[in-house]
């Protein structure tokens, strides 16, 4: 398994770990099989989305906004249940195929480590599985 490191600056942010993701695939050796990505925080989540349009990001974080927003009552006494909401919301692991050594992504696709309770230092785990 890899760890990859990822520091975020905001209290919500999408951050794209696309080319860590690819270094470490790659270093594995794996030439065909899957990729799981797997955050562990309670606060945090992990994506694919484009990201040849910045507005793309933007959007999302104003929709999970509206969805979950940042005070509704909420009972946990950290302050911080919408975090754990958008977490379960968007999902804590992603499995990618692996092909030629790389991970397989569409066109406009990339990985986004999801920032719902920053800034903080995160931990995305890797396990490349060989066919």
């Amino acid at each position: 398994m890899t760890t990859i490191e990822v520091t975020s600056r905001r209290p919500m942010e999408l951050i794209d770990v696309t080319a860590e993701v690819r270094r470490a695939v790659r270093a594995s050796g794996v030439d065909t099989g899957i990729a799981l990505l797997f955050v562990p925080h309670t606060t945090a989540a992990v994506t694919i989305n484009e990201n040849a349009d910045p507005d793309v990001v933007s959007d999302l974080l104003m929709e999970l906004n509206k969805i979950v927003p940042l005070d509704d009552d909420y009972r946990h006494a950290e302050g911080n249940s919408a975090a754990h909401l958008k977490s379960t919301l968007v999902g804590a692991s992603q499995a990618l195929p692996v092909e030629g050594g790389e991970p397989v992504l569409g066109r406009w696709q990339v990985i986004y480590f999801c920032e719902f309770d920053g800034p903080r230092q995160r931990s995305l785990h890797l396990q490349v599985i060989g066919q």
